[in-house]
């Protein structure tokens, strides 16, 4: 397993993918590669600050990188990290732990898809489109990234804490009792 602490400098990075961890379709060999890739501190802070976190103690995840057809590449892993949040609630701060699978084919584009499908060197359902590979690349950081935003609960709560509604006192008007009484008013006077 290769072990990538990635601690470049920031300088060049998209706003939209702070993390990038390259890998060339070319560069896959049909055993496939397995990576552990493990955010340096920098990368955790652009990319919780991309995210909206209060912060990001832990970001990493594992791969399984794999020839997909002839031009194409599968990855299969998992996005692992602890994110630093704020309870919707008590409004103190909290951790939770994010844990997201991935599994995506990446094509260079879905004309070459539906090629490889048609001479059955591909089996791709038709609810499930390919991702495209950029410039014969996917970008494992990118992709991490992504997974982690979407895996992270957008109404963190401290454990055991609920949202309790107020008691509503019977002098508070309901939303809709406006309404009920003028239903009841047109039946009254249609009887």
């Amino acid at each position: 397993m290769r072990r990538h602490n990635h601690n470049a400098t920031p300088r060049g990075r998209t706003a939209a993918h702070p993390w990038h961890v390259p890998v060339a379709q070319s560069d896959v060999p049909a055993t496939g590669l397995h990576l552990g890739l493990v955010a340096s501190e920098q990368v955790r802070r652009y990319v919780a600050a991309l995210a909206g976190l209060a912060g990001l103690p832990r970001l990493s995840a594992t791969f399984d990188v794999t020839p997909h057809g002839r031009s194409g590449l599968r990855v299969v892993g998992r996005v692992s990290a602890t994110v630093g949040q704020t309870c919707g609630i008590t409004l103190e701060p909290i951790e939770n732990e994010v844990e997201e699978p991935v599994d995506l084919v990446f094509l260079p584009s879905a004309a070459d898809a539906t090629e490889d499908a048609v001479r059955g060197e591909v089996e791709i359902p038709l609810d499930d489109q390919p991702e495209g590979l950029v410039n014969g690349r996917v970008d494992l950081g990118a992709l991490a990234t992504e997974f982690l935003v979407l895996g992270i609960d957008p109404y963190p709560r401290k454990p055991g804490m609920a949202f309790e509604s107020p008691e509503r006192s019977g002098d508070v008007a309901r939303p809709f009792a406006a309404l009920a009484a003028l239903k009841r008013s047109r039946r009254e006077g249609e009887g």
